[in-house]
């Protein structure tokens, strides 16, 4: 089985015959954080903690900070409409110089391997994996993760096994950063592998990208795949659909439910 990381390339128009929403020969490019995990402890975790050792940097200075943090909740939501982190802080009692240095400590520990502890799968995600395996559907797994540790997690979740292909990166701030460009070199990488793979296949292959962010959208907007966006994770359903994406479903689950559903043959599999 294939395991990749990340070569950039550019990619202006797919390397091989897409058939364009069809679901025949279906090859699903899924995000990770999002999608298969929920990462909103660790994320929250880290801001609870950037906060604190924020507020001790400076009592060490005797300038004492009147702070206000925000519940989970509010936090996920503000995180969900995409709000920007100097935003949060400014909202949690931060001024000036003293957003910087919580800024600075958050991108420091977000993706600490002590933290990664609290990344849960999502609620179906198992059902939706084996369900799409089951039907033949190749998946490959396209993350700004840290390829190593997306692959550790799906190891200990008995997971690795369901992907042909795994795509991530060498850099642990990628994920965090979340830039659309790169992960539409991400996607371009990992389609050109597929193609590479299908090379004198007659049939062509149709493909979808699925994630949770507008940096997913993007990326299968780029290289010419429908994408399923999902509100399971860290962007809201509001803001996703100012993307356009091809579908908005609520989890992993549901948009497998989907694409099985309209796959050839799925009605008279379940008439037989």
């Amino acid at each position: 089985m294939g395991k990749s990381s990340a070569s950039p390339v550019a990619l202006s128009n797919p390397p091989i015959s897409f058939s364009a929403e069809s679901f025949e020969n279906l090859t699903i490019f899924c995000d990770f954080d999002g999608p298969i995990v929920d990462v909103s402890d660790r994320y929250y975790h880290t801001y609870q903690l950037g906060l604190a050792e924020t507020e001790e940097a400076y009592d060490e200075r005797d300038i004492p900070l009147r702070l206000t943090r925000l519940t989970k909740q509010q936090f996920w939501q503000m995180k969900q409409e995409r709000t920007p982190d100097r935003e949060i802080a400014m909202r949690s009692g931060l001024q000036s110089e003293q957003i910087d240095t919580f800024l600075e400590r958050v991108g420091e520990i977000v993706n600490q391997p002590h933290l990664l502890h609290q990344d849960q799968l999502q609620p179906g995600v198992r059902w939706a994996l084996a369900l799409l395996h089951a039907q033949g559907v190749r998946l490959v797994l396209v993350t700004l993760r840290c390829q190593t540790q997306a692959t550790q997690i799906l190891k200990a979740y008995g997971l690795e096994s369901l992907f042909s292909q795994i795509w991530g990166t060498q850099d642990r701030h990628a994920a965090y950063e979340n830039l659309a460009q790169r992960k539409t070199q991400l996607l371009a990488s990992a389609i050109a592998a597929c193609a590479q793979e299908a090379k004198g296949t007659a049939q062509p292959f149709s493909a979808w990208m699925i994630g949770d962010t507008e940096a997913d959208i993007l990326a299968g907007q780029a290289v010419g795949i429908p994408a399923i966006a999902l509100t399971c994770g860290i962007r809201s359903q509001a803001y996703l659909q100012k993307f356009q994406p091809t579908r908005i479903h609520t989890d992993l689950l549901s948009a497998s439910h989907y694409l099985v559903s309209q796959m050839p043959g799925y009605f008279k599999l379940l008439n037989f």
